[in-house]
């Protein structure tokens, strides 16, 4: 374990050198390990030997099963018998049932004939009920009318009518026939007098009564008679007409009427009531009859039943037996076939459990590797995990300290299965072998997981595996810690997105775990929150390489989700075949999924059919379910195997046809790595990999139609790799467009197999170990030390010898014009591409950027090279409300100049309210918020300049773009602009902006021809017609064209043009214009001098603050703005003539013909300062190639060194070379005197300790801090990384004198140093010649001589000043000092060169960037002696760097004017 934290260590550094990236161990880590190592061996033993078991009990239950089958037979024997026996019984009820079913059925005909006879009684007898129903309604109104009527006599009227003495005949009739009525047993009296009537009616209460109570049903037939002839037919007989006699007699009437009428309906129902009762009578008869028969019936039905209830029993155990013995044989089959198809599964289950007893033993080893890999490696990419596993920690368990691990261990397989696997791709992990080994890691991991997902690709998985269970918030959204609180709380997972590289504080007790109160509870701000076990957190960053300190790497896992080459391979193959051949990439991905899903089938199928086997209790063959599930399982698996072995073939041969768009696939994620690198150069170059998808999607869509696969493969890696680089360059400023290129066809070229890497590392490294004095005249040092550096290469063997055998032909190679476009002399012309850029790089430094151009335009095509033009319209057609526009800024260009013509055309105007423009600045933030917010409702756009002036604000632009783009109007556009950062550590523009956005640069143009017509269309004819006096307005106007064009051509020359950079720009320009129009209408004559002044020191002037760039300004005004200009013909540049009286178009045409090629003479320029440029150019080119270049960590052993050991031995070389310090005290001792030159010497040995203790303190720690006994810092990282690159440590630089060598170079400058040193401190005299280029401080030492011919000539010292005579002589022609002053060498020249001969400035010689002044004696006098004629006042700068470097200045000799030279850039270099 302590091996594996070490090896970890070495690794990280290792990492950082190679890749810059931070990745720390700590205490903590280590713990870490230990603890998992502990859970995980605990998980693993436990599987091991569950899994071991169940296959165990899974064979044993097999064995048993084929011993059963034997016991089963005799089974089956004596559950046949019982069945024959169950047959007989179930026979002999079968025959009982039949006679009693027979009887039961005769029985019930009777019965049905019976209820039959009843039914038909029931109707007659339901019949004749309603005839004598209706009937007795008849009658039933006379009654109710006889009642009616009695109710009326009461005793008083009787007793009335009683007493009547003769009554009338008529109611004498009424009582009579009443009488008649009353008659006992129907004997009809004779005397019905009224005299009898008042007898008869004897007792009025009785008389009632025996009304109320007569008979009515029954009147004797005689009484009727008597009735109906004597009295109801007499029409008096009338209860009306007598009621009028009495009232009495009335109500008798009305009863007789009534009751004779009742009796005479009565009689005509009676004989059908008789009938209706006798009816009724044979009903009750028949239904008596019918109960008798029912009863029998259920009597024979209950028997029937009884009988069938035992037929059922004995047929249910008739069946029963039948299933026993059926159920017998089906086990027996079931048993047969059991053992013989799981007898495959008993051979495999039997190696199986020999290979967990052999896994038994390598556990320990296994899992001790596991662990180590789950908690360390998380944060490496591929090729590092790769040898920290397989180079590291394998070959130490295994040799040094013998634990046993299984051979040939897939760790992954240690952590997962395929079945999770597949379920992991079908969410949507990149099925790479990087992203399974982070979600294997992220599975496990016991700290919280922090992935680096720049892609988005973890983040969608994670997405996608959680689903709606996954919690998502970031730090800073609202709400953000009660979403932690509860999710702690419930034990749900949540995922932290978009974190930056510090974590609120608020957070360390739960990244930590820091649980209180027994673990149960953990403290979040204030509050103490309930720690739920199941709860999770999953931290996410955007940031491609973010620096995360090792507290918070100490308490989570890194985990690189950064796509890999071959990932983002496989993706883009998806793509394209997709695209291409959508019918197979659906079958390919149905078939994925397919193979995904039976793996995981397969394995749960194994995993039930063990289990099963495993938890049967005892014979399992009897659970006949569990047997047929068992068979069902196998048969399954073997379905499942067979379509696997089935898709394979398919799979076959889809990847066969998909492998043909393998290249394009290929082609496109190398592109992206490309420009993915691109953000080395600058920070601003940031490249999302959705807009990359989009433009690859794009590019395939707008490439050509071919039939023919290989054909149709070309032209689509031709058509993306065009767009990738069309879209790319747009971004890059115009310095880096080569690098890309170069980039781009190195990368495409290695990956073709077309150049050899060594020869491009060579290339790149040129690393010249030695000086070589150059034997040939037109080779200088440089070049020849470079030549025999390439000669030790095997390819290049014999260079040198040839060079110089053949010094003629290689003369006219080296010193042509363009030498990457003619052929090498002699057989080296036979040599490849990469192998001429070698030697040209070698001979002709100043020509690698055309050469490179040439090379990619050979291996790549023309239009590669071509000059692009912005094009704004396109950049906008491919802009959405969610895919801002970014304009990276340039001096002297105005990005809402372009914009504002686009908007006019498109009508998006400020004067229409639809085009927002927001400068952004102190107190802009909530104006520029307002107008996003009114812009994407209302479909505006919104220009945002110069954001990077609102750093703080720009995380919170960010969330306001996308929350915006959301929902927003489908013409909301918005704008961006930002100048890039000087440095990357300045860079502050958040990622998320810059990958999201389609990025501009425009710059202004290069070269005079586009820079002179750019000044031009600044104005138009108008301008030119404006002003009165026309003639000079247009003359002097191109004339300050051709001045702008200058000023701002010359900076592409570096320190030579300008000393330091100044942004001049159009606007410049357009003022002087004005200030012209207004001189010129102000004054009767042309005010030169005041032109020339306003101009030159306030217009122009007020950008440049170095004194000499001011005196080149001047110089520049003077030549091009003086009367000649109208008077007579002025030349503003060798054969190019001040134009005549044009019109506007006129002077573009005029530019057109007239000027001469581009070369440095346009600017009053050497050609060589082109040289100069062109080289540091190029230099700065293979600089920035090399670190572009993509690391392989393993290429390092390769190559025989690994980068610490070089560092190793370039520390180790120094140490020992580097002198002691100086001993000041024995120094001092040495004299008594105190001279200025003394004290200089002083000084500078003072100064060279410092330098010295630094160097050897610093190297001494860096070692220390390999060897482990120190914690590399931030500081001692970046001086290794340093080392490595051949460049001067910052901490020494800051303590030396400026200097631009390389490492190697600057050290050896630094030994002559303290030689010089050495040399001058052994008497403290000064010395004969002075080497000025080594003092930290030149100006001390030309101090010192105007001190010490002050004090000797007692002058004053304000009132003096240094004069310089060049003398012919070299440093060795001196073997004193001179009596007064100093000689010096060392100078050089740079812009010119000395001419001894005629002691004066000349023009230098061609290709020989700076030559050696001779010695120069350098003395002091007053300044009014001082000649000034015929001299140039010639500045002194410690390096080519000039600007801050400035030391003095030298009046040297010229017999040309001191203008040539400042135009030159003519200067005296201590250092070149």
């Amino acid at each position: 374990m302590a091996h594996v934290h070490t090896s970890v260590n070495e690794m990280s550094t290792r990492y950082y050198q190679n890749e810059r990236r931070h990745n720390y161990t700590t205490p903590k880590s280590f713990l870490e390990q230990i603890s998992l190592f502990k859970n995980l061996l605990k998980k693993k033993q436990k599987e091991v030997s569950q899994k071991k078991e169940h296959l165990v009990n899974g064979i044993q239950k097999l064995e048993t099963t084929a011993s059963q089958v034997g016991d089963l037979k005799a089974r089956l024997a004596s559950q046949e018998a019982e069945l024959q026996l169950r047959n007989r019984d179930a026979e002999a009820l079968i025959a009982k049932i039949g006679l009693q079913t027979e009887k039961v059925s005769r029985e019930k005909a009777i019965a049905d004939a019976e209820e039959r006879k009843v039914t038909a009684i029931q109707a007659e007898v339901s019949q004749k009920q309603r005839e004598c129903e209706v009937d007795v309604l008849k009658a039933e109104p006379a009654l109710v009318a006889a009642t009616a009527a009695l109710n009326t006599l009461n005793r008083g009227n009787l007793t009335e009518l009683k007493v009547f003495p003769n009554p009338p005949n008529a109611v004498t009739n009424v009582t009579a026939a009443v009488m008649v009525l009353l008659a006992p047993r129907g004997r009809v009296p004779k005397d019905r007098s009224w005299k009898a009537a008042k007898v008869f009616m004897g007792k009025v209460d009785d008389f009632l009564q025996a009304l109320i109570n007569y008979d009515k049903e029954h009147i004797p037939e005689n009484c009727l008679k008597v009735v109906n002839e004597q009295y109801l037919k007499d029409p008096e007989f009338n209860p009306n007409l007598i009621r009028t006699k009495s009232f009495a007699a009335a109500g008798l009437c009305a009863w007789v009427t009534n009751i004779v009428k009742f009796y005479e309906v009565y009689c005509d129902v009676e004989p059908k009531r008789q009938a209706l009762a006798q009816a009724n009578f044979e009903l009750a008869a028949a239904t008596e009859k019918l109960e008798a028969i029912r009863k029998k019936l259920e009597d024979l039905d209950r028997n029937l039943s009884r009988l069938t209830a035992s037929f059922e029993k004995a047929i249910a155990k008739k069946v029963q037996c039948q299933e026993e013995v059926n159920q017998t044989n089906k086990t027996i089959e079931l048993a047969n076939r059991l053992v013989k198809e799981l007898e495959s599964e008993k051979i495999r289950w039997g190696q199986s459990i020999k290979s967990f007893e052999a896994q038994e033993k390598t556990l320990c080893g296994d899992v001790l590797l596991t662990a180590a890999f789950v908690s360390y490696v998380g944060s490496f990419t591929k090729q590092y995990r790769q040898e920290l596993v397989d180079c590291k920690w394998v070959p130490f368990l295994q040799h040094k300290v013998s634990i046993p691990i299984t051979e040939g261990l897939d760790l992954i397989a240690m952590l997962t299965d395929d079945a999770t696997i597949a379920t992991w791709n079908n969410e949507g992990l990149p099925s790479d072998r990087m992203s399974t080994e982070n979600a294997a890691i992220l599975t496990h991991c016991e700290r919280w997981p922090l992935m680096i997902d720049p892609q988005q690709q973890g983040i969608k998985w994670i997405k996608n595996k959680y689903g709606t269970d996954l919690k998502v918030t970031h730090l800073g959204q609202k709400g953000f810690l009660n979403a932690i609180e509860t999710a702690v709380a419930f034990g749900d997972v949540i995922l932290v997105e978009n974190l930056e590289e510090t974590i609120d504080p608020v957070l360390d007790p739960l990244l930590g775990r820091n649980t209180i109160k027994k673990g149960k509870y953990i403290r979040i701000g204030d509050k103490e929150c309930e720690f739920n076990r199941n709860f999770r957190l999953i931290l996410h960053t955007k940031l491609a390489n973010p620096h995360y300190q090792p507290e918070l790497q100490a308490q989570t896992t890194l985990l690189n989700f950064t796509v890999t080459e071959d990932g983002l391979e496989a993706q883009l193959l998806a793509e394209v075949v997709s695209i291409e051949r959508p019918d197979l990439e659906k079958l390919k991905l149905v078939l994925t999924k397919h193979q995904n899903d039976f793996k995981i089938e397969l394995k749960y199928l194994e995993d039930d059919l063990l289990l099963r086997l495993s938890a049967a209790e005892g014979s399992f063959l009897d659970d006949t379910e569990l047997v047929e599930r068992l068979e069902r399982t196998k048969a399954t698996a073997a379905e499942i195997e067979r379509k696997v072995i089935e898709a394979k073939e398919n799979e076959k041969k889809i990847n066969e046809a998909r492998e043909c768009y393998r290249p394009v696939a290929a082609r496109a994620s190398l592109l992206y790595f490309v420009i993915n690198d691109l953000r080395k150069i600058n920070p601003i170059y940031q490249f999302s990999l959705k807009a990359f998808n989009m433009l690859f999607h794009r590019a395939i869509e707008q490439a050509d139609k071919v039939e023919d696969v290989q054909g149709r493969v070309s032209v689509l890696m031709e058509s993306i790799t065009y767009a990738i680089f069309l879209y790319t360059s747009q971004a890059l400023f115009e310095k880096d467009k080569l690098t890309f290129l170069s980039q781009m066809a190195f990368q495409i070229l290695l990956r073709k197999r077309e150049i050899d890497p060594f020869e491009l590392d060579f290339l790149l490294r040129f690393r010249v170990e030695h000086t070589y004095s150059s034997p040939l005249d037109f080779l200088t040092t440089q070049s020849w030390s470079a030549l025999k550096a390439v000669a030790l290469m095997e390819e290049f063997r014999g260079i040198d010898r040839d060079v110089e055998g053949s010094a003629k032909q290689w003369r006219k190679w080296a010193e042509s014009e363009c030498p990457e476009k003619e052929k090498l002399p002699q057989e080296w012309k036979k040599k490849s591409l990469i192998q001429k850029l070698i030697i040209l790089r070698a001979v002709r430094p100043d020509r690698m950027t055309y050469a490179l151009r040439d090379f990619v335009e050979e291996k790549l095509g023309t239009k590669y090279v071509g000059r692009t033009r912005l094009d704004l319209v396109k950049a906008f057609e491919e802009s959405s409300p969610a895919t801002p526009v970014f304009f990276i800024l340039s001096p002297g260009v105005d990005a809402l100049k372009d914009l504002e013509i686009l908007g006019k055309r498109l009508g998006f105007t400020i004067d229409s309210g639809k085009f927002h423009n927001v400068s952004l600045g102190q107190g802009q933030e909530t104006v520029a918020e307002k107008a996003l917010e009114k812009a994407s409702k209302g479909g505006h756009w919104v220009l945002l300049q110069n954001v990077h002036l609102v750093a703080k604000w720009l995380g919170t632009l960010e969330k306001l773009l996308e929350r915006f783009s959301q929902g927003s109007h489908r013409d909301y556009r918005v704008f961006m602009s930002a100048k890039s950062a000087p440095t990357p550590s300045e860079h502050i523009i958040p990622q998320g902006l810059l990958e999201n956005s389609i990025k501009i640069t425009n710059e202004p143009p290069t070269g005079m021809l586009a820079n002179l017509h750019a000044a031009l269309y600044n104005f138009d004819q108008d301008t030119l017609e404006a002003c009165s006096k026309e003639q000079e307005f247009k003359s002097i106007l191109f004339s300050l064209c051709y001045f702008h064009a200058c000023v701002a051509g010359r900076l592409r020359f570096g320190p030579q043009g300008w000393s330091r950079s100044y942004p001049f720009n159009p606007g410049d320009l357009t003022v002087c214009a004005g200030v012209l129009y207004n001189y010129l209408e102000a004054n009767p004559n042309v005010p030169w001098e005041d032109l020339r002044y306003l101009f030159g020191e306030i217009m122009y002037g007020g950008h440049i603050t170095d004194d000499w760039d001011r005196r080149l300004c001047r110089v520049y005004l003077d030549k091009f703005i003086n009367p000649s200009l109208v008077e007579d013909e002025l030349t503003l540049a060798p054969g190019f003539a001040a134009p005549p009286n044009l019109d506007y178009s006129g002077y573009h045409q005029y530019i057109e013909e007239r000027l001469p090629p581009e070369s440095p003479a346009l600017y009053g320029l050497h050609p060589n300062a082109e040289i100069e440029f062109l080289t540091v150019m190029s230099n700065t080119l293979f600089r920035t190639l090399l670190e572009m270049q993509p690391r392989n960590a393993l290429v390092s052993e390769e190559l025989g060194q690994s980068t610490e050991e070089k560092v190793k031995n370039v520390l180790d070389d120094i140490l020992e070379k580097l002198p002691e310090e100086f001993n000041m005290a024995e120094i001092m001792q040495k004299t008594s005197n105190r001279s200025p030159y003394v004290l200089v010497c002083f000084q500078e040995c003072e100064r060279m300790n410092i330098l010295l203790r630094e160097i050897r303190v610093s190297l001494q720690q860096l070692d220390l801090g390999w060897k482990g006994e120190l914690m590399l810092s931030p500081d001692m990282e970046a001086q290794q990384s340093q080392l490595s690159y051949d460049t001067v440590p910052d901490a020494w630089s800051r303590l030396a004198y400026p200097s631009t060598y390389g490492l190697a170079h600057w050290f050896n400058d630094l030994l002559l140093r303290c030689r010089e040193l050495e040399t001058w401190t052994h008497d403290l005299a000064l010395p004969a010649v002075v080497w000025l280029p080594g003092f930290f401080n030149p100006q001390s030492f030309l101090t010192a001589i105007m001190q010490t011919m002050a004090r000797k000539n007692e002058w004053p010292l304000d009132k003096m000043c240094l004069t310089v005579d060049v003398t012919k002589k070299t440093k060795e022609d001196y073997g004193h000092p001179p009596r007064e002053g100093a000689y010096l060498h060392g100078l050089l020249m740079e812009g010119a060169r000395w001419d001894t001969q005629s002691g004066t400035i000349a023009d230098a010689c061609l290709k020989e960037l700076t030559s050696v002044m001779p010695v120069i004696f350098a003395k002091a006098i007053p300044t009014d002696r001082q000649e000034t004629k015929h001299t140039y006042e010639c500045p002194v700068y410690k390096t080519k760097m000039r600007g801050p470097t400035y030391v003095w200045t030298f009046r040297l000799k010229s017999k040309d004017k001191a203008a040539k030279w400042v135009l030159a850039g003519v200067a005296l270099l201590l250092e070149a």
